[in-house]
């Protein structure tokens, strides 16, 4: 049996035998939290963080956690929301006014958070590197025609999500999204999460690790949909290697290159499933959280090829709400409940290859001690 540091309040004892069972089969290091009523019951780690098994996942071993970023950047729109200096019914370019171009004047910012704004591809870019120049980035998006009525329709917007919201929250406050999230969320909670990781924390990242037996040319990819066809990815592919450079790392890229443990991810979104509050700290009204869970968009992703919920900046599933990462990372919470899991880890699955169940394996773990 795995060695699994950290605490499990007993009845959650389950999350620590399900880590344990995934650390012992599939997974090279991981850590898993579950937050309720804002505090901490689970939280545990356990591995490596390196694929030669050389360096053993710490405490504060910190990760690549891809898309589950967007629950982070959806927060922080929320937050402004609540404050009164975001109206989700608003159009983007009440915010943004070059962004009106090209026949987008109506799409409104529940568009963008919903993933309905008809702008799922960035026509510019075609290397990583160019997406490191915010500025380019959403000027082109700003010049961008929708792929379709703005909320007739979803199509997952993998990278602009982080992009379009991004802009917003710069136009509004004057700092990248990184920065805001780091001022507004992050320092208030004491919460260990990067949008933007400064070089003083480079030694403690986990590198991810391609899926067996892929190298680190492996790169992300529209899903298959349900007929077995791949959508046309017509953005930049981004492999293994991109995200674990130095360059990703300092990036601006609100929709992908957040980096954390468990612990941190847990603690953020536990914010809105406790009613705005977590660890005693509140960050916005209960009435403000209602967004996360309240149904945008129901029906066919064009994207992701199957049937979807859209929220205002996360995907809804039954009663919980939340989203996941490229190779496996994933957070849900339940607002009835007040509860918050999250899963993080370094070893990759290729879902197209192979089945990945492991953050729900830890979901239903916690699940178990509820009852």
């Amino acid at each position: 049996m795995t060695d699994i540091k950290g605490f499990c309040e007993p009845r959650f004892e389950a999350v620590r035998t399900a880590l344990a069972a995934l650390l012992g089969k599939d997974d090279v290091g991981a850590s898993a939290a579950v937050y309720v009523d804002g505090e901490p019951v689970v939280d545990i780690w356990g591995g490596h963080a390196d694929a030669d098994r050389s360096v053993g996942w710490e405490r504060d071993t910190l990760t690549g956690v891809n898309s589950t970023t967007k629950n982070m950047t959806a927060l922080c729109a929320l937050i402004l929301a609540d404050r009164g200096e975001l109206d989700l019914s608003a159009p983007v370019a009440a915010y943004w006014p070059e962004f009106a171009a090209a026949g987008k004047e109506k799409v409104l910012v529940r568009h963008v958070l919903s993933h309905t704004a008809g702008l799922p591809d960035l026509s510019g870019p075609t290397t990583v590197e160019e997406l490191y120049d915010w500025d380019s980035v959403t000027a082109g998006l700003a010049a961008q025609a929708p792929e379709w009525e703005p909320g007739t329709a979803a199509g997952y917007h993998a990278l602009t999500f982080g992009f379009l919201m991004g802009e917003i929250v710069r136009r509004i406050t004057g700092r990248s999204l990184g920065e805001f999230f780091a001022e507004d969320v992050a320092k208030p909670l004491g919460a260990d999460f990067h949008i933007g990781l400064p070089t003083e924390h480079d030694h403690r990242v986990a590198p991810l690790i391609p899926p067996p037996p892929l190298t680190d040319e492996y790169a992300a990819g529209a899903p298959l949909g349900p007929d077995g066809t791949r959508r046309e990815n017509t953005g930049v592919a981004i492999r293994v290697k991109d995200a674990n450079s130095p360059a990703w790392r300092r990036a601006q890229i609100p929709a992908v290159n957040g980096f954390g443990n468990a612990r941190s991810v847990a603690l953020v979104q536990s914010v809105l499933a406790n009613q705005g509050s977590a660890g005693g700290v509140r960050l916005l009204s209960s009435k403000g959280c209602e967004p996360a869970w309240q149904e945008v968009f129901r029906g066919g992703d064009r994207v992701l090829g199957t049937p979807m919920c859209w929220t205002a900046g996360f995907g809804k599933f039954g009663n919980t709400f939340g989203w996941g990462g490229w190779g496996g990372s994933l957070v849900a919470s339940d607002p009835d409940s007040r509860m918050t899991v999250a899963y993080v880890m370094n070893q990759m699955i290729d879902r197209d290859c192979q089945e990945d169940n492991r953050g729900m394996e830890i979901i239903m773990a916690a699940c178990s001690g509820l009852r």
